[in-house]
């Protein structure tokens, strides 16, 4: 499969890309400083280029099957703009240009699935995160409803508390008030659990939460 990517040279990026050569795919990746992933295959695609940019991302998403979005907001509270849902929107521009509708995603139990019920994360995560990372809710709002707004066939991961531990194998996935799903969880299984969603259907356009 061919597989883009955005986001890959952060620390959930850099796990996703690697998952996916190992598994055989064909991975086209954009990024400002595609050096930082240090990472050279037969199989990857290496593209240098904003979000901003709409030419470098229809270069990306061309010929794709799929996309896959590790993307996510800075937690520095001096962080201000819209740089990631402006990217996201055109992310979701250029996949309904070329026909390219399977989108796997990040965001975060502070926003709402319709399948959940009530749940104590929907009362206490979002205070939280509007005073300690204002911005950073923010953005994570719009690119989800960017998506979630589209004809996409999405799958969006909802984490609460990512972790540089060792891959556990133990994924834990549903909805808040339904299924028990905790909070931590380690980046490479995040990054797992994204890329299963290339062929697993359970989630199509959905938003489960995701623990160990």
């Amino acid at each position: 499969m061919r597989v883009t990517v955005f986001g890959a040279t952060g620390g959930i990026g850099r796990l996703v890309v690697r998952q996916l050569l190992d598994d055989g795919h064909h991975v086209t990746a954009l990024s400002r400083s595609p050096g930082k992933l240090n990472l050279t295959h037969d199989n990857l695609t290496l593209i240098t280029g904003e979000l901003s940019d709409r030419s470098a991302v229809q270069q990306a998403v061309t010929g794709a099957d799929a996309v896959i979005s590790a993307l996510g907001p800075s937690l520095k509270r001096s962080t201000t703009g819209t740089q990631l849902t402006d990217g996201t929107r055109t992310i979701v521009a250029v996949m309904d240009e070329q026909k390219v509708t399977r989108f796997i995603g990040l965001a975060t139990p502070s926003l709402a699935d319709p399948k959940d019920k009530p749940h104590w994360k929907h009362k206490v995560l979002p205070v939280m995160a509007k005073i300690a990372f204002p911005n950073a809710l923010a953005e994570l709002t719009g690119m989800t409803r960017a998506v979630t707004g589209s004809d996409l066939d999405y799958t969006i991961a909802r984490i609460t508390n990512p972790t540089d531990k060792p891959a556990t194998g133990r994924i834990r996935s549903g909805f808040l008030g339904h299924d028990q799903v905790g909070s931590a969880m380690t980046r490479a299984d995040i990054a797992a659990f994204l890329v299963s969603q290339l062929t697993d259907t359970r989630y199509q356009r959905a938003m489960p939460a995701i623990s160990n």
